[in-house]
């Protein structure tokens, strides 16, 4: 368990927005440093070459005037001469074609150095102490006048060399070590970010599960998360106090209006079984009850959703079996759907267990058997069942009718939303609007689809959270 949240975390860190951040910035850093190093070194090598080649060529000149001068027996003697000093790294070598030494401090010609007089560095072996070690050397070869003998003129560079491969060597180590450094540092980073961000989150997911009083954590160190946390929390007192201020107002018109609408309503129905059936008042109050009762219904559903948005009914969630509320919510809906020639069918499932509410599930479920209802000719058939997936529990209602245009079925979720197919059909726009609300409050999915005919509506359930029991004594 420790290693599973070990790599938890660690995935959780290499996914931050810091981190990449501070990867990026390493990165950068690392190649632009490279490259100003490695230019700053290709710069300087160039102009220790330039300076080396320089003395060559003066050397060169030199020895050239030399063998003019006194020819091949007095460009050797010269040749004998400065060979013999120590510590100048210079390299002289004076041979014929057949690569026979006749002066020099070398002793044979280099097989990869050529008489075309350009500059070449090439691999020579000296004797240092008596032990024959291998070194570098930059310089410059060229046949003599008439063709008969080769003159190669030379610098030891073998510590610049070293350097050289030295730098080639440690330069990929150092990028590779700021490379590491960087992502331990980005990482450091990115857990101190990601658990501040945890934190908010936290409370974030808390607030949006009804728990108004949850704040954000200051911890007090003044920093931009500290300023956002107290944003947040001035936002979430605002909120807390315009919410408890709805809530007051929809209590007073729950008391003020529903009330008097349903007294309303009794004194219509009192003067109805007063008057002669008979009577012209009679038509129009039975249209006024109508009315009146369509009044209610939208009240009653307004009320609904806005409890179930609020999250306030999440206090009475328990565990329910949604098969069991299947068979209430259909044993309701069968008289109607008997009546109207529609067969209602519950397709036969076992013990379906979540946690939930159960008053506003059935209302969500009757909601949807409802409109399936209505809108299906005579002949029409419902079906309504519960099973489990990987994911969850679905509740399906299904039916053979007309359906929803699959560009309408996120509209028809607003409130208010009626369809022109369904404009002349009771109703209050509220019905799908009271099942998204009820699907919103058990974290669930609603999805409307075609039933080929018809419309397949599906709310999707997560598996509940299994609760720790308490050990018996």
């Amino acid at each position: 368990m420790r290693v599973e949240s070990f790599w938890h975390g660690a995935r959780g860190v290499l996914r931050t927005q810091a981190f990449r951040i501070v990867l990026i910035y390493v990165f950068v850093f690392a190649i632009s440093a490279t490259v100003l190093v490695g230019f700053t070194y290709w710069n300087t090598e160039r102009a220790l070459d330039a300076q080396t080649d320089e003395i060559i060529e003066a050397e060169i000149v030199g020895l050239t005037e030399q063998y003019q001068r006194m020819g091949v027996r007095g460009l050797a003697d010269v040749i004998a001469s400065r060979s013999m000093q120590r510590g100048a790294g210079s390299l002289y070598l004076l041979a014929d074609n057949l690569g026979r030494v006749i002066a020099g401090n070398l002793d044979e010609w280099p097989q990869s150095v050529t008489r075309d007089g350009s500059f070449i560095e090439f691999d020579y072996q000296r004797r240092v102490q008596g032990d024959l070690v291998s070194r570098r050397a930059r310089g410059k070869a060229f046949s003599l006048i008439g063709g008969e003998f080769g003159l190669l003129v030379a610098r030891d560079v073998y510590e610049r060399h070293l350097t050289r491969q030295l730098f080639t060597t440690t330069l990929p180590w150092s990028v590779g070590m700021m490379l590491l450094f960087g992502l331990i540092g980005g990482a450091l980073i990115s857990r101190n970010m990601l658990r501040r961000l945890d934190s908010i989150n936290r409370t974030s997911a808390e607030i949006v599960a009804g728990d108004f009083s949850r704040r954000v954590p200051v911890t007090g160190t003044d920093d931009e998360f500290d300023e956002l946390a107290e944003n947040l929390n001035h936002m979430l007192d605002r909120t807390e106090r315009l919410m408890k201020g709805m809530r007051e107002v929809a209590d007073s018109v729950a008391h003020d209006l529903r009330t008097p609408l349903n007294r309303l309503r009794n004194r219509l129905e009192e003067m109805q079984r007063r008057l002669d059936p008979q009577s012209a008042y009679a038509d129009d109050i039975e249209s006024t009850i109508a009315e009146t009762d369509r009044l209610i219904a939208t009240f009653n559903a307004l009320l609904l959703i806005a409890e179930a948005d609020s999250g306030a009914a999440r206090g009475a969630m328990t565990a329910i079996d949604l098969s069991a509320v299947v068979a209430d919510v259909a044993e309701l809906y069968a008289p109607l759907a008997e009546e109207k020639g529609i067969a209602l069918v519950v397709r036969p499932a076992g013990v379906a267990t979540i946690e939930g509410n159960r008053s506003l599930i059935s209302q969500a479920l009757a909601n949807l058997i409802d409109n399936a209802i209505k809108y299906l000719p005579e002949g029409g058939r419902v079906e309504v069942g519960v099973g489990e997936t990987p994911a969850g529990i679905d509740l399906t209602v299904a039916d053979s009718g007309p359906g929803i245009p699959e560009e309408d079925r996120a509209r028809v979720l607003e409130r208010f939303v009626r369809l022109e197919s369904s404009r002349n059909s009771p109703g209050t726009g509220l019905g799908l609007s009271l099942v998204a609300a009820v699907v919103r409050l058990h974290e669930a999915r609603l999805t409307l689809a075609d039933n080929a005919p018809g419309l397949k509506a599906t709310i999707s359930f997560p598996r509940p959270m299994l609760r720790p029991q308490k050990r018996s004594e």
